[in-house]
């Protein structure tokens, strides 16, 4: 069965449910695509709750079925790599959505699961909720845009740690650090009563609010047009990790469930 989206709209709010369980909600390029659209065609919601199928809200990116590439340079020649401009787009959708977007966060949020959470406006966990980065232990690196925003939302001492050390956190931590802002038995159940108040709320204003927000955090970061300079040498950075000989055995460490061994090339 192809992985799907599942998209309500209850009233003025739509749910977004990640069904994927089997593959604890790992994103395919067509998910992202899926929800991208979604997203983009209901703009005039008052909020959006963001969830996971099962016990888990999402692993990351599908290693299994995604091959991972910078201009051609893939680790299984011939396949390009779909997933990350798709994965971008999508993310960029959820800061750029007129309504707040509610991450409603269910268990296990990893690796692009993780990004996508910091990349909505408000983050509700539950108590098994783990959360963590796990970049450094894959070879791959995250875009600009994804540093710049976990460094505004958690302080630059906070992003570093987990950055750099791709260790795994839990919900009191990620509370601590503002990576959270409520924690629920409930998370769904409770990203739903949070997305009713938002949504009876003045929706002019709560528009208004969050574009000036956003503004705000372009203000205090980088973006691309305005400093294409620095851009350009992060790109080559990214570009440069996923063309390594790195990137392919973290790949090839994670699927065969062992220690990577990298050489630094």
């Amino acid at each position: 069965m192809s992985p799907v989206i599942n998209w309500e709209v209850r009233g003025p709010v739509g749910l977004a449910t990640l069904d994927r369980p089997e593959r604890r909600n790992a994103l395919s390029a067509a998910m992202c695509h899926q929800l991208r659209d979604h997203l983009a065609e209901y703009r005039s919601l008052r909020a959006v709750v963001l969830t996971g199928a099962g016990s888990a809200f999402c692993a990351g990116a599908d290693l299994g079925h995604t091959p991972l590439s910078v201009s051609g340079a893939t680790p299984s020649p011939g396949r390009e790599d779909e997933f990350r401009p798709a994965f971008e787009g999508l993310l960029d959708e959820v800061v750029d959505h007129p309504a707040p977007v509610i991450a409603a966060v269910n268990g296990p949020a990893l690796g692009g699961g993780t990004q996508l959470v910091v990349a909505c406006d408000l983050r509700v966990a539950a108590p098994d909720a783990t959360f963590g980065i796990p970049a450094t232990q894959l070879g791959v690196m995250l875009s600009p845009e994804n540093i710049q925003r976990l460094a505004l939302l958690v302080g630059q001492a906070h992003a570093r740690d987990l950055l750099l050390t791709g260790r795994r956190i839990g919900v009191g931590e990620a509370l601590r650090m503002g990576l959270v802002h409520r924690l629920a038995d409930d998370a769904l159940a409770a990203g739903l009563d949070l997305a009713g108040e938002i949504a009876a709320m003045a929706p002019l204003t709560v528009a208004g609010h969050k574009a000036a927000l956003n503004a705000v955090a372009r203000h205090m970061g980088y973006a691309r047009g305005e400093d294409d300079d620095l851009i350009g040498e992060l790109d080559a950075l990214v570009a440069q990790a996923f063309a390594s000989d790195d990137l392919k055995e973290g790949l090839a460490a994670f699927s065969e469930k062992r220690p990577p061994d990298f050489a630094g090339r």
